[in-house]
């Protein structure tokens, strides 16, 4: 055991002090490896030789790990001795191979299933020397031989390790792809939204769509989360605690963190902040790589390939109700919806008020802005819910009435109120429209005069460029 005034000098040694052999298995990756994995060992005791190293103070989430407390109280064991600890406490046992048995385990991050992974060598190392699969490091080589040390690296330069790694990669990403479906097909799903007191049951999907829709809080589509509950539960701790979700400040009150979100557009999460990444399907992809690495790849060489497109079938477009959360693939569909459950007739009125396609879009956009203010947009009240001005615009029989033209014909009311509003597309040209009806039938048109065409040959500027050019050809 190294006493603390020796520490100063440990990693410096180990990284220098390469015999020949290993650096022709390729120096710099191990040393790498190695720099990575004493950096990330704990040191809290004040005897241990790692004590002068600084560590993060929350570190990052493993990505491949379960978030749920049975699987942090796994126990995991040396691969070289009985000593055990809880999955949670794993970093007190890297630190135990280190001080005791001198081995260092490189990207530990990277092992997607840690107990698995110690498992297995530690079969194969009872099996086999340890020098069998390990690097050997040669600590202080041009000392005495009394104050030589060796070192044992095990890292994914041994063919056996990579495959090994790989192979727990793989079957994790199949375990996370049959927990996504599991809460895909989950209809018993129940919760608060954390924005307002609005309750959802049924499917996930209906609270993130909610939420982004409502109060443009968009954590990404929800076929590409993993772990949805813990995920919002993560989220719901953070504003209990007022606590951003972006910038993670914590303010006073929650009016004082509803502003702040608000006003410096933080209702979103930190993509940087590596804690959200196992609740995301693209960072169980591939080994080693994050979100960003995945995105940031060139993919310019696959879209050169001529791939067989043949059996790909796009994802349908749901349009969704003017007055409710009703949605339908079929455009038809969400017209009977609308015309029988609410009384509201689209067709009836793009044909009474003779609409042109771009004011059928306006109309949509201003009920739309209308109805998600809370407002009625036949008579302009104002009401404190959602829920109730639906009921008031039904019981007041406003549904089919609209305020003057001049108040929705308006530029702004080009821009859809949701983005993603597949009832525009639905829209359709007008019949009169086409046959140049509405403001344009009254428009006069004026006959081009050709009456004298003689004369307006011998005036035309023309005629004396074509007199100049024979001219300078008969010259």
């Amino acid at each position: 055991m190294f006493h603390l005034r020796a520490c100063n000098f440990f990693l410096f040694v180990i990284l220098l002090s390469f015999n020949a052999s290993f650096l022709r298995r390729g120096e710099n990756h191990i040393k790498r490896c190695l720099i990575r994995a004493c950096f990330t060992l704990p040191s809290d005791e004040q005897e241990w030789i790692l004590e002068p190293l600084c560590f993060p103070e929350q570190p990052a989430t493993d990505i491949g790990t379960n978030s749920s407390s049975h699987h942090d109280m796994e126990v995991v064991t040396c691969v070289l001795c009985s000593h055990s600890a809880p999955l949670s406490e794993k970093d007190r046992l890297l630190k135990h191979l280190v001080l005791v048995h001198k081995l260092v385990i490189a990207d530990v991050k990277l092992i997607a299933d840690f107990p698995k992974y110690m498992e297995y060598w530690k079969n194969r190392i009872s099996e086999q020397p340890i020098t069998d699969f390990c690097s050997v490091i040669k600590t202080n080589s041009q000392g005495p031989v009394e104050k030589q040390e060796h070192y044992f690296l095990l890292c994914d330069v041994l063919p056996e390790d990579r495959v090994l790694r790989e192979h727990l990669q793989q079957k994790r990403l199949e375990e996370i792809l049959e927990q996504q479906q599991r809460e895909r097909d989950d209809d018993s799903f129940q919760r608060i939204c954390m924005f307002c007191n609005d309750e959802f049951n049924g499917n996930r999907s209906s609270l993130l769509n909610h939420m982004a829709r409502e109060h443009s809080f968009n954590v990404g589509l929800p076929d590409n989360i993993v772990y949805c509950v813990e995920f919002l539960d993560h989220l719901q701790s953070k504003l209990d605690n007022l606590q951003c979700l972006y910038c993670e400040k914590t303010f006073r009150d929650k009016t004082t963190l509803k502003d702040h979100m608000r006003k410096k557009q933080h209702r979103r999460i930190n993509g940087n902040n590596s804690e959200y990444d196992c609740f995301y399907i693209i960072n169980y992809l591939e080994l080693g790589k994050t979100w960003e690495e995945v995105q940031s790849e060139d993919d310019r060489e696959m879209e050169d390939e001529d791939d067989d497109w043949s059996d790909w079938q796009a994802h349908p477009v749901c349009a969704v109700c003017l007055f409710c959360e009703q949605q339908s693939e079929s455009m038809e569909k969400i017209y009977t919806h609308m015309e029988e459950t609410h009384g509201f007739d689209l067709h009836k009125l793009k044909t009474e008020l003779n609409l042109r396609f771009y004011q059928q879009v306006k109309l949509v956009n201003y009920i739309r802005r209308e109805i998600h203010q809370c407002r009625c947009y036949g008579c302009q009240e104002k009401f404190g819910s959602k829920p109730e001005v639906i009921r008031h615009v039904m019981e007041a029989g406003h549904v089919m009435q609209l305020p003057e033209t001049s108040t929705w014909d308006q530029p702004q009311y080009y821009f859809p109120t949701y983005e993603n509003d597949a009832l525009l597309c639905a829209l359709s040209d007008s019949d009169s429209e086409s046959e140049h009806t509405g403001p344009w039938r009254d428009v006069p048109v004026i006959a081009e005069d050709i009456s004298n065409l003689k004369v307006l040959k011998q005036t035309s500027v023309l005629s004396h460029l074509l007199k100049n050019t024979d001219k300078e050809n008969g010259s």
